[in-house]
Parts: structure tokens; C-alpha cells; sequence
């Protein structure tokens, strides 16, 4: 991704501020229209309309549009890596699905995790494996789908496992040292890996704590909708598939690659074709019946694990509870969110082509002149950034060239900076519909990003955390003092 700055003199912060106001209130008209389907194709469009509007205010301001559409083919080039995990995750879902282990890992968890523990449980669990792997989008894509088929078969609200899905997954990414934000960020700041992440662990942990704590919370306080019965449940999974623990070997290869720090594509697709050697073995019975044929031949192998990798299977079962879990999308299932991201990367290409991503930061910058008015105005623009840019990468980039220099020259160690970009940066991308993040999470659970918003706590609280530390002069570290 290109980390360079485009200035643009001529260009006014209300000109810079048209196409986010205009995009802002399209989108939440369309919302309001569409609800929920909002992301089935007229968001995308609405995105690109703003890249319209984006584009009438950079010609005005004399930018031509061939630079306009270099710069959007430089940001479309930087989600090749995001679009071949999305293909890849579908991909690992359909065989996941198809040879039995998330109903797997679904059947085990319901005897191990009431309703009681559930939400904490699969806060910390999200959390450790985070952090082992360094990748939230991993997280969701591996113990996040399972968590949702489990917490959907207690009973409760998707977006209430999602929250706690995504807020474990982002506690590990922003404190492991192989995530990628985490290495950017002091990069970004002028600091080292190591010093970013003690200091950062100052604000993560009591946010984690706090979050935590919401979850058991609900947990005791929540009713679930509905009565489950999940010794019904238990058998309805058993008499669909041959539920077996040695399916646990598929999930346990992948995050140990990941561990050993294989690229992720590698791992998704061992991961996939995995899938696809177990659901050989132990679910003959789906092949023939997603190939439509009553024993098994090469051609109808074939047939069936490739529907399951690319198109939507349904697993049939007479349980209403499970129809909906045992429904794989595949590789077609993550074309509308590749779409969205797409699009976004169109609106976030022209607004820098423009200078506007670049004005909008140069304005929260004039009004620091305090301590605390230095992180608002960090935590303002990364939020800016992670809604106009839709991308986290640049709402870390922008603010820590822009935000350097100020925190050197207000005496800050640059650790404060790098802390404050994650705390924001990193973790708000999530919460933004047509964010790259928030479009990925929304299609690699299943859960639309405004149903999961509210339950995300820890990506909610981060922000104000920083702001509070700020307020209150706890834990800022100055710069030493040369003699």
C-alpha cells in the first residue's frame, strides 16, 4: 500500500468535507430504506456515487481524472491480499462445513459451553487464538464461524456472539507481535515493536477487563430466544453427519501454520483441501447428495467438493434450528463483500487523489493545542480516515505522518502516538459497514455489521480509553530530556 500524502493547495476543508457529508447521508438513507440489505449491492453503489461527487470536487480544483483513477487502481492493488484470503476463507468454509467440522466443533461445544459461560468463553478464546496467529480476520474465519453455528444453536443474538467474537479477536491482534497493525503502528510513530506493545497493553488490558465483564454480565442477565434443547440438537447433528474428534485435526494444522508464521493464503488453502480429504472420508453420505448420486465415483467426488469450495450447499436436516447453520456459501458467498470493498477502495482512492483525506487531517491537527486536544485529534482522525479511506492500513498511516512531529514537539515519546493509533485505528475499522474490516467480518460471520456494533465492546471502549489516560495525564510518557 502507497503511504504517501497527495496535498492539494486549492482545496478548502468544506470542499474536502462535500464528498464525506454527501456520502454519509446517502448511506444512511439507504440504510433506512434497505435495513439490513443494505449491503446487497446498493451501498456499494452509494459508494460509488460518492466517488462521484468525490471526483466533480477534484476537477474543479484542477486534479485530472487520470490521477484521479491511478490513484484508485493503487488502492484496489493494496486489497489483492484481502480479496484472495476472502475467496479463501469461503472456500475453507464450504469444506469445513461440508466434511463435518464446524458441526463438529458445534456438537462438542454445546456440551461444554451453557448459556451461562458462553459469551466470556468465546471472548477468551477468540483472544488466545488472536494472539497466537496475529490476525483477527483468521480468528473470525476459523473459531469465529464455529462460535456463531454454536452460539445460533443456544439461542442467541448472532450480533451478541459476533460482538464478543470480534472484540476477542482484536484484543489478540492489537497485542501480538506478528500482526501486521501492530508492526505498523510504532513503524508509523518512530518507535520499536516491543516498547509499542508494553505501552499499549496500559489501555488494552483494563478495555479487556472491561469487556470481559460485560459479557459475563449478559451472560447471567441475557434470556436467550427461545428454549434450546440440546440434546436434540446433539442428535440431529449426529444423524446428519459422523461427528468425529479426529475432524479437530483440520483446525489444529491451520493455526499451527499460522503459529509457525505461514502466510495465511498457504494455510487457508491447506486448510481448505483438508476439508475437502476429510469430507471424503467421514461425510460420503453429503458428496453423493450435493453431487445428487447414490454411491460415489471419481467424477462425483469431484463434483461435490468443488460445489462445496465455490457455490451454496445445504446440508439437509429436519431441525429448524440448524437449517440455517448448515448452509455454506463458499467462495460465492464472499463476492458481495469483495464488491463492497472494491467499491470502498473507489471512494477512498479519489478523496486522496484529491487532497482530501489529507485537508481533513491538516484541520484536526490546527485545533491541538493541548495534550488532550493532540489525542482527540488522533483519535478524530483515525476515526475520519477508517470512514472516508475504508481501510485501517490508511487510517494508521495518515495520522502518524501527519501526527509525528506534533508529539515530538509537545515533548511526547512516540510510543504515545503509536498506542493511540491502535487504540483507534486499528480496532474502529470494524465498526465502519464499508470499511474493508467490517465488510470482511460482516461476511465471514454472517452477522451485518450494525448487529454486531453494539456488542463490540472492546472496540468501542478502546478509543475512549486513550481519551481518558489523556484527560486524566495517566501513564504519558515524555520524551527524555538530553543533556
Amino acid at each position: 500500500m502507497s503511504s504517501k500524502l497527495i496535498k492539494n493547495k486549492e482545496l478548502s476543508l468544506f470542499e474536502a468535507l462535500i464528498p464525506v457529508i454527501v456520502l454519509v447521508a446517502m448511506l444512511a438513507y439507504n440504510v433506512f430504506v434497505y435495513g439490513d440489505n443494505s449491503l446487497g449491492g446498493s451501498n456499494q453503489f452509494i459508494l460509488l456515487l460518492g466517488g462521484s461527487v468525490a471526483a466533480i470536487v477534484g476537477l474543479f480544483n484542477k486534479v485530472s481524472f487520470k490521477k484521479m483513477i491511478e490513484e484508485v487502481a493503487e488502492n484496489v492493488k493494496s486489497t489483492t491480499g484481502a480479496i484472495l484470503i476472502l475467496l479463501m476463507v469461503g472456500s475453507l468454509a464450504g469444506t469445513w462445513m461440508v466434511s463435518g467440522v464446524i458441526p463438529t466443533m458445534i456438537y462438542y461445544g454445546l456440551q461444554i459451553l451453557s448459556p451461562s459461560i458462553f459469551l466470556p468463553s468465546a471472548l477468551i478464546i477468540c483472544s488466545l487464538i488472536s494472539i497466537a496467529t496475529g490476525s483477527s480476520w483468521t480468528t473470525s474465519a476459523t473459531v469465529g464461524i464455529a462460535l456463531i453455528g454454536i452460539g445460533g444453536a443456544l439461542g442467541f443474538d448472532l450480533g451478541m456472539v459476533a460482538g464478543a467474537v470480534i472484540s476477542g479477536a482484536y484484543f489478540g491482534d492489537k497485542l501480538s507481535p506478528l500482526s501486521d497493525t501492530t508492526n505498523l503502528a510504532p513503524a508509523m510513530a518512530g518507535t520499536d515493536l516491543f516498547t509499542h506493545i508494553r505501552y499499549m497493553t496500559l489501555t488494552t488490558v483494563p478495555t479487556y477487563i472491561l469487556t470481559l465483564l460485560l459479557f459475563i454480565f449478559l451472560g447471567l442477565t441475557v434470556e436467550v430466544k427461545g428454549t434450546v434443547d440440546v440434546n436434540e440438537l446433539l442428535t440431529a447433528i449426529s444423524s446428519s453427519f459422523n461427528v468425529s474428534p479426529w475432524l479437530f485435526l483440520v483446525p489444529i494444522v491451520v493455526i499451527g501454520l499460522i503459529i509457525k508464521k505461514t502466510e495465511p493464503l498457504i494455510a487457508l488453502m491447506i486448510g481448505t483441501l483438508l476439508g475437502a480429504v476429510f469430507a471424503l472420508i467421514f461425510q460420503p453420505q453429503i458428496i453423493n447428495h450435493i453431487s445428487g448420486v447414490s454411491s460415489m465415483t471419481f467424477q462425483s467426488a469431484y463434483k461435490g467438493i468443488m460445489n462445496a469450495i465455490t457455490t451454496e450447499v445445504v446440508i439437509p436436516t429436519d431441525n429448524k434450528t440448524l437449517a440455517d447453520l448448515f448452509v455454506s456459501g463458499g467462495m460465492k458467498k464472499m463476492l458481495g463483500t469483495i464488491w463492497l470493498i472494491l467499491c470502498a477502495m473507489v471512494f477512498g482512492g479519489i478523496m486522496d487523489a484529491i487532497g482530501a483525506l489529507t485537508r481533513i487531517s491538516s484541520a484536526l491537527l490546527s485545533v491541538a493545542k493541548s495534550t488532550f486536544g493532540l489525542f482527540a485529534s488522533t483519535v478524530g482522525s483515525c476515526l475520519a480516515l477508517n470512514i472516508t479511506a475504508s481501510d485501517q492500513y490508511l487510517a494508521i498511516v495518515v495520522p502518524g505522518k501527519m501526527f509525528s512531529k506534533a508529539y515530538q514537539d509537545k515533548g511526547l515519546a512516540p510510543e504515545n502516538l503509536s498506542r493511540t493509533l491502535e487504540d483507534t485505528g486499528t480496532v474502529t475499522s470494524v465498526l465502519v459497514p464499508w470499511n474493508t474490516c467490517g465488510a470482511y467480518q460482516a461476511g465471514t460471520l454472517g452477522v451485518s455489521t450494525l448487529d454486531y456494533l453494539p456488542y463490540a465492546f472492546f472496540n468501542i471502549i478502546s478509543p475512549f480509553m486513550t481519551l481518558l489516560f489523556a484527560a486524566f495525564n495517566i501513564k504519558i510518557k515524555q520524551l527524555a530530556k538530553s543533556l
